[in-house]
């Protein structure tokens, strides 16, 4: 039976509850923000919030997805700016020994000089988003559960975004709020011509490296800029020459003027992921267990690409940006796990969860709706996070190219299929020229040395574990033994990567056409392995599929009890995020007290700080023109008056996390001050649990970008695209 408690009811009933105790926690659905007008309003918004809901219209319209990150439009001619991390990997891909445009930075002073992004990037521009969850969840597929209820929403998603993508130039996803309780049809631009305009030297872009990495005071210049290109019917189109700037309908204006402390602040952006309504089985195996292996993967990573690529120029820049995303989930981990060490989160979800089913079991009719999922979801979570941990180690243990080799065997035998919405998702006709670009980039991120070494690291790990938490299939078709030396185990790698040619571009793009039949005649020894393992790989396929379904079916039941218990309380449930557009606000702010010593934060930091940390040497090496410009009190009409210097960055309350990387940071008629780009490390723990008093957002000052592009690098002809010169 088709519940009678709507989705658009949930975002009325969720939005009416918002009060002022709530007023800068919260990453809004834009179809929200017409139930917190008066909360908006109240903080300095100065727009018509209605505004903010319209997601064509300014300036929502003015902001665009980029593969894990955010950006905007800042000029008619498609400029899009966002964070200098954010444009890193497309620093990297063109990086050479000879031409290291980290160490120098890029500036295209013309056109014609600007250089295709990473293979694969993109461009989104969110245009419609629709409810479907009566489409979705009729009453046939609620009353299903495990592998029948995935396969069934699957079947009905795939034609949906078939149907929207008929629309050519878009690309459709279906998205999951509250656990599977509710679903959106999202449709967005899709614009695959990016090239990279300008990045300062990474001694701007990433000056502090690791040391400052998610800590205050920071003094770090993470911006840089893109282009987006189409065809000359203004169509999204692949990489030509003869391709066009995109002119989009809204770009943002650039506020020279900056922001004060106590002054409104939004973000719009695209965040990844947040955990607020986890439960406590799902808090503790996070914290217990996952966190602290993952840090100890990737601190073994780190040492081993640092080890191996020793006075190798070329594979330290191939693993430049891999080195640079593991330095920054690894940090962020750690503060995470210092944080719920110190905090008292995993009693209060317990009695929280108590408290909870006290109130469902108080009332018949309640219990008879949720009580049974309320008993089965707890369980069902603790057996998924046991196959997790069983299997930590498969996810690592493996060359590269065998991983390769698993995703084209799998898309040769979904290809087969002769109707390809039958095809599973990421194996169709639309998702081939992103698996194609995915192979071709490997080129600049693979080196074998490095790869060999971190594939013996963690196959002695895995040949260490007890023989039933091993795979039988996974060892026959690496020839593994249990018990194998060392040295045994490193020949035996040997013959693995000679045996194979998929280290070559050609040969491996070539796989992609090829039919099951070519893969089971293959004596190339990653194909090989791959074809060896696919029926255990489609046998936990299966086994996940199946515990997916019964979780999803627990916990949107789980959800939809949690909401009313919520909303009884008068208390609100936004959505965590999950990779969809969401607003934010709150307002540029200090803190009382910073790390632990007591000491207060200003609110802003300046070019002082820059002098103050520079050693000239390895993650503080600031470029020499600026520290110049600096020394010379050189800082055009960016200086303010009050702190007599430029502002770098400043801190706010802006609720955030990754993902929302790059969003523009606007002020109350959303002009672009600033570009959020961090947060501090004793508050990332707001993923998990919010806490207004000491959750800050770090943001590189606009005023600061204009500064370096003008005085320093000498960057006139881009503010003058932005309407500044």
């Amino acid at each position: 039976m088709r519940s009678t408690f709507s989705s658009v009811g949930i975002l009325v009933a969720l939005g009416s509850l918002a009060s002022g105790a709530w007023a800068h926690e919260g990453m809004w659905m834009p179809e929200q923000l017409q139930q917190i007008a008066g909360e908006l309003q109240a903080a300095g918004l100065d727009l018509d919030p209605q505004s903010l809901a319209r997601l064509t219209e300014f300036p929502l319209g003015a902001i665009v997805g980029l593969s894990g990150c955010t950006g905007s439009f800042v000029s008619p001619q498609g400029l899009v700016v966002t964070n200098y991390h954010c444009v890193y990997s497309s620093i990297q891909y063109h990086s050479t020994a000879d031409r290291d445009l980290i160490h120098d930075g890029f500036l295209a002073r013309a056109r014609s000089e600007e250089v295709a992004a990473t293979p694969g990037s993109r461009a989104l521009v969110t245009v419609d988003s629709q409810d479907i969850t009566p489409r979705l969840l009729d009453a046939d597929t609620s009353a299903l559960a495990g592998e029948k209820r995935v396969a069934a929403i699957e079947a009905i998603e795939k034609t949906i975004i078939a149907d929207c993508e008929k629309d050519v130039g878009y690309r459709c996803s279906v998205n999951s709020f509250y656990g599977g309780l509710q679903y959106f049809l999202v449709k967005q631009l899709e614009i695959r011509d990016l090239r990279l305009v300008y990045a300062p030297p990474d001694g701007v872009g990433m000056f502090g490296g690791e040391t400052d990495n998610w800590m205050w005071p920071r003094h770090t210049g993470d911006f840089g800029f893109y282009r987006a290109y189409v065809g000359i019917d203004g169509r999204p189109a692949e990489y030509s020459p003869d391709n066009v700037p995109y002119q989009p309908k809204h770009h943002l204006t650039v506020a020279a003027k900056g922001v004060d402390a106590g002054d409104f602040v939004m973000v719009i952006g695209y965040p990844k992921r947040t955990s607020r309504y986890a439960l406590p089985a799902e808090i503790e195996s996070t914290f217990d267990w996952n966190y602290p292996a993952l840090n100890k993967a990737s601190n073994e990573q780190l040492q081993i690409i640092s080890r191996e690529t020793r006075d190798r120029e070329p594979a330290r820049l191939a693993y430049a940006n891999r080195v640079a995303a593991i330095n920054n989930g690894a940090k962020k981990r750690q503060g995470l796990l210092e944080s719920y060490a110190r905090s008292d989160l995993l009693t209060r979800k317990q009695l929280e969860l108590t408290a909870f089913k006290a109130w469902v079991r108080a009332n018949p009719e309640r219990l008879r709706l949720y009580g049974s999922d309320l008993e089965k979801i707890e369980h069902l979570i603790a057996k998924r996070e046991a196959n997790s941990r069983r299997d930590f180690l498969l996810d690592y243990a493996q060359p590269r190219f065998l991983i390769t080799a698993r995703g084209l065997y799998q898309l040769a035998n979904e290809r087969a299929k002769a109707d390809d919405i039958a095809r599973k998702p990421g194996f169709q006709e639309r998702d081939l020229p992103e698996i194609k670009e995915a192979l071709s980039v490997i080129d600049k991120r693979y080196d074998e040395q490095v790869d060999k070494a971190l594939a013996l690291n963690f196959l002695l790990q895995y040949l260490r574990l007890p023989s039933e938490d091993q795979s039988r299939a996974f060892n026959n078709a690496l020839g593994l033994r249990i018990g194998m030396t060392e040295s045994d185990l490193r020949a035996q790698i040997d013959r693995v990567y000679a045996g194979s040619r998929l280290a070559d571009r050609a040969t491996r793009l070539a796989w992609v056409d090829r039919d099951v039949a070519a893969f089971k005649r293959s004596d190339d020894s990653l194909i090989k392995a791959a074809v060896a393992l696919y029926p255990d790989d489609m046998s936990r396929e299966r086994r996940d599929r199946q515990m997916s379904g019964q979780v999803q079916r627990a916990y949107a039941n789980y959800m939809k009890a949690f909401i009313a218990y919520k909303k009884s309380n008068a208390q609100s449930v936004y959505p965590d995020a999950n990779g969809t557009l969401r607003v934010t606000y709150g307002k540029v702010d200090g803190r009382q007290t910073g790390n632990n010593d007591g000491t207060a934060w200003n609110a802003f930091t300046t070019l002082r700080g820059i002098v103050a940390k520079n050693t000239r040497e390895g993650e503080f090496e600031a470029p020499a023109a600026q520290l110049t410009a600096i020394a010379d009190k050189s800082f055009g009409a960016y200086s303010v008056k009050a702190l007599d210097s430029v502002p770098v960055n400043y801190l706010s309350t802006l609720d955030i996390t990754g993902g929302n990387s790059g969003s523009p940071v606007l002020n109350s008629r959303a002009e672009l001050v600033g570009l959020v780009f961090d947060g501090t490390l004793d508050s990332v723990m707001s993923d998990w649990d919010f806490d207004s008093a000491s959750t800050r957002a770090i943001s590189v000052d606009v005023r600061y970008m204009l500064w370096q592009m003008q005085i320093v690098d000498h960057a006139g002809h881009l503010l003058a695209e932005m309407g500044l010169q």
